[in-house]
């Protein structure tokens, strides 16, 4: 009928919330409400805390390494992407990696820290290097290059011995007849390097992680020295 009242029943029966303090009552749009802003703080946090980790870990132990240019053809293409693992840095430390013959390495070059070049490691400090008929010895061996395009390995430029200074490396490029590397300017500072290749992310058809190259393992050692010792000949370059 026309202005009759209706009134709401009680949400509880006949029990108001107003009756009793002690009644709990749940509202589950407010719940909803409160347990969305909830989450959303803790997945802004952990956002937070996600890109923190990764600034850290970019800062100091990866970084990612854009090369350039033909010098470690086959192995590594102009353009491509790697990434670098840096607590090589460290690696005087017992729990820090250290630098072998055969890994790829980052350093800065040494006649101009501005610039920084990726080239394989061929000489150990205390090693011995010569290049003799495009054939690289280490200690009075051959080294197996399995690694290397012949194409890329014609011009048989002879090197006469080199004696790697404790603290030093002696670098070459894959592409021996088109790098510049240590044949040219000399040995690398252990402190120049700052990187070892780790990973190659791009492009993402030739991804893979890298590792050093193993077929030279029988090398006889180089001389032995003192930290402190500069060895035979500190000025043969």
């Amino acid at each position: 009928m026309l202005g009759k009242q209706f009134n709401q029943p009680p949400p509880f029966g006949t029990i108001h919330p107003d009756d009793d303090r002690d009644i709990e009552i749940q509202r589950p749009k407010d719940a909803a409400r409160k347990h969305l802003w909830h989450e959303s703080r803790l997945l802004v946090r952990d956002l937070i805390f996600a890109l923190m980790v990764l600034a850290l870990v970019m800062v100091f132990i990866i970084q990612p390494v854009k090369v350039e240019g033909t010098s470690m053809l086959p192995y590594l293409h102009d353009g491509e992407r790697i990434f670098v693992n840096k607590l090589i840095y460290y690696d005087d430390f017992r729990w820090g990696p250290k630098i072998y013959r055969g890994d790829i390495v980052v350093f800065w070059f040494p006649e101009d820290p501005s610039k920084s070049y990726i080239k394989r490691v061929i000489g150990l400090p205390g090693d011995t290097v010569e290049v003799h008929d495009g054939q690289v010895r280490v200690n009075g061996r051959d080294l197996d290059e399995s690694y290397l395009d012949p194409h890329l390995n014609m011009s048989h430029a002879n090197k006469p011995p080199t004696y790697v200074k404790p603290g030093y490396y002696f670098v070459m490029g894959d592409n021996r007849d088109n790098s510049s590397d240590s044949r040219i300017w000399g040995l690398v500072p252990k402190k120049y390097i700052y990187g070892k290749a780790l990973f190659r992310y791009w492009p993402l058809g030739v991804a893979k992680v890298m590792t050093r190259d193993t077929h030279n393992r029988g090398v006889p050692p180089g001389a032995t020295y003192r930290r402190d010792d500069d060895g035979p000949d500190s000025d043969d370059r």
